[in-house]
């Protein structure tokens, strides 16, 4: 009985270990914050040759968006080639022909690129059209983004700095008000990309490129060794790989691209599944190179913490099974005060949490109250992830190989649009009968706190069980909702 509770309360340190490294982030951003305002270090005479590359696949609802916004970009037109490297099966295939067919005759330098398979997904994608760019500096646009016309004007005389080999913008969010689910996740990405992003640049750490709303230099992808497709983060394999091979990143806080949140937790399922998989695979092919290099050691400490951070689901899920068992055990046994420390620890990782994203929406001018009332859902949600991303970590631990699920699109800009009778759905996952048994699992340690006035507990127990329930039931009425009218094609494991 003594060893379950030693274990458990091994996990919640480890769990403040990793809480402890919110502060370091917060440290370096405002130790470096002078950096913000950092302006280009010149201007282009004559503006170099750019490729826009949009990675598509089945994105009938979002193709034309993205297409018109990047055909709009304020750009000499003959520096500007636009590649729609286009791998879809379906309607998509009409409507960026017949966007194609517009802005060539407007004067567009717009291609679509199909290749006769889609080997390596989007990477393979991103490698095949890179054959025939004709531009130095190469942007990326994933289908649900909408660049606005100025990108490429306030980006790319950053690479005036012959060292500067990527240039990332900050995400924002074109539909954050659409639901609590669009909230919660503005609220979690916020924190990555004010925060962490700059944190990591600023003081000469590595960062990543996100797949989209960055732009390249061309060599910089070449002396990399181009796009690869062993895993399924090709972005942040490629970024690590750049960056050890000597070229700089420059991140943009104060310049953002708007894009489009997935609409069902079902999407975001999926998505965080592919983030926490491939982050777990780029670190098996990524740190060891790294660490036997002459890298910095400052570099080498935060790339594992970068990439080995999803660990902390695997922590999360050992703490749910040990949670209600431990505190029983230690009001049989006489020790009903250690109790507090569970308290203690909770506040401690939850305050860590807190003051780290209340920041990061202060940071970018937004409503710090309002966050501050989405905090504990924001908690619940990333508790009710630790089945999903504990899955991706240990499949990625293991070297499973899987294909590059995409994340469905469906044009959800505000609460007015509806997901009712679109296409794109998810395929049924059945973690949602695990998330629901984990509910299940905190219901007798939560009666148990009530029964014999172990108040103390009652809190850590409900902010699991409130967050197992809260995803499996929204992911459930979500999905029924969505199904509602024609039937949806399902987004299975073949595709992207």
């Amino acid at each position: 009985m003594e060893g379950v509770v030693a274990a458990y309360f091994l996990t919640l340190v480890g769990l403040a270990v990793f809480g402890a490294h919110r502060y370091v982030v917060l440290y370096l951003f405002h130790r470096h914050k002078n950096h913000r305002d950092d302006p280009p270090p010149g201007r282009f005479d004559d503006l170099p040759p750019v490729t826009v590359q949009l990675p598509l696949y089945n994105e009938m609802y979002v193709a034309r968006r993205l297409v018109d916004a990047v055909a709009r970009l304020d750009y000499p037109r003959n520096r500007l080639q636009i590649q729609v490297l286009d791998d879809s099966t379906d309607e998509t295939r009409g409507v960026v022909d017949e966007a194609v067919a517009f802005w060539r005759g407007q004067g567009v330098n717009v291609e679509a690129v199909r290749r006769p398979t889609r080997e390596g997904f989007k990477a393979g994608a991103l490698e095949f059209g890179l054959a025939s760019a004709t531009g130095e500096f190469i942007a990326v646009f994933d289908a649900d983004f909408v660049p606005r016309a100025d990108f490429l004007n306030r980006t790319v005389h950053e690479f005036t700095d012959p060292s500067i080999g990527m240039v990332q913008a900050r995400w924002e969010h074109l539909n954050e008000g659409y639901s609590i689910a669009t909230r919660l996740q503005a609220l979690y990405l916020d924190g990555h990309f004010v925060m962490e992003h700059a944190a990591r640049n600023w003081s000469g750490r590595y960062f990543n490129f996100n797949g989209t709303a960055g732009i390249w230099r061309k060599q910089a992808i070449l002396d990399a060794g181009g796009w690869q497709h062993d895993t399924i983060t090709e972005d942040l394999d490629l970024s690590y790989r750049a960056q050890m091979a000597g070229w700089k990143f420059k991140y943009l806080l104060d310049y953002a691209v708007p894009g489009e949140l997935p609409a069902l937790l079902s999407a975001f399922r999926s998505q965080q599944y592919r983030w926490a998989k491939g982050a777990i695979e780029t670190a098996r092919k990524i740190l060891p190179p790294l660490w036997r290099g002459p890298y910095p050691l400052k570099v080498k400490i935060e790339a594992t913490v970068h990439l080995l951070s999803n660990c902390a689901y695997l922590l999360v899920a050992l703490l749910c099974l040990l949670s209600g068992p431990s505190m029983m055990i230690r009001v049989h046994m006489g020790w009903r005060a250690t109790a507090w420390l569970d308290l203690l620890l909770f506040m401690i990782v939850s305050f860590s949490i807190g003051v780290y994203y209340l920041e990061c929406q202060r940071v970018i001018g937004k409503s710090v109250r309002k966050a501050a009332l989405y905090l504990p859902l924001l908690m619940g949600l990333g508790i009710g992830m630790v089945v999903n991303n504990a899955r991706a970590v240990v499949s990625g631990m293991r070297g499973r190989k899987s294909a590059f699920i995409r994340t469905p699109k469906h044009k959800i800009e505000t609460s007015k649009d509806s997901i009712v009778g679109k296409k794109y759905r998810s395929a049924f996952n059945s973690t949602i009968l695990v998330e629901a048994l984990g509910a299940m699992i905190f219901v007798p340690p939560l009666m148990y706190a009530v029964r014999y006035d172990v108040w103390v507990s009652v809190p850590f127990q409900l902010l699991f069980f409130t967050g197992f329930s809260y995803l499996v039931l929204a992911t459930l009425m979500q999905t029924a909702k969505a199904a509602w009218g024609l039937r949806g094609q399902d987004i299975g494991e073949d595709t992207v």
